[in-house]
């Protein structure tokens, strides 16, 4: 599976803080989650926004497209002021793999990320992240690895890759076939619900296809 995220979808922090009251999910990370090439309202995130708000879980997409471990680290702390979220799902990784950075590097990135959001208070969800075979396997399993083992280290929820039913499917890819297209987005949709939902005391039989 190749998949090459292209900065493109800029991400506004002009969004409501979170309340006392409520859940809170921030979403950091990449392309695969800002909704590249799709237009406003057709991403996973903005189905799960629409689904979960009537359900008290407030949604925040701080993906970018491009997106690297870097990135969000030094976003990272800003975000959590300004947002004060109860759960973060942590989906980055795939572009520092894609540029050849060191497993080590990501790890530590990623490392930091879950310790500051922790530091927090924030209750972290780690996304795996997968990247193509043809960087070798020593690479390739180091990378995957590193999700894995932080996973284990924090004692915090790993959720499977979310591209796993979708990418092989030419059907369910933008023309670039690298990203996913509107077709596929309900099924990420719902995928993402059934391995989130449990962390946010959700029932995660509640379809969020239709994003109503």
């Amino acid at each position: 599976m190749v998949f090459l995220l292209i900065p493109s979808v800029l991400y506004s922090d002009h969004c409501e803080a979170s309340t006392n009251d409520s859940k809170t999910l921030l979403i950091l990370g990449d392309s695969l989650s800002a909704g590249y090439g799709l237009a406003q309202g057709e991403s996973w995130v903005s189905l799960l926004q629409n689904a979960w708000k009537e359900q008290g879980i407030h949604v925040i997409n701080a993906a970018v497209s491009g997106e690297t471990t870097d990135g969000g680290l030094a976003r990272l702390p800003r975000l959590l002021d300004l947002h004060a979220p109860t759960h973060m799902l942590l989906e980055l990784g795939g572009n520092d793999g894609l540029q050849g950075h060191s497993p080590a590097k990501i790890k530590a990135n990623l490392q930091e990320m879950i310790e500051i959001a922790q530091g927090k208070g924030v209750s972290v969800i780690l996304q795996q992240m997968q990247i193509p075979t043809n960087y070798g396997r020593r690479y390739n399993q180091m990378f995957v690895n590193n999700y894995i083992s932080l996973a284990k280290e924090y004692d915090i929820p790993r959720i499977p890759f979310f591209l796993e039913d979708v990418a092989l499917n030419p059907d369910l890819m933008q023309r670039d076939g690298i990203h996913p297209n509107k077709s596929a987005q309900p099924i990420i949709a719902e995928f993402m619900a059934k391995h989130l939902s449990p962390y946010l005391g959700l029932n995660a039989q509640s379809s969020v296809s239709s994003g109503n």
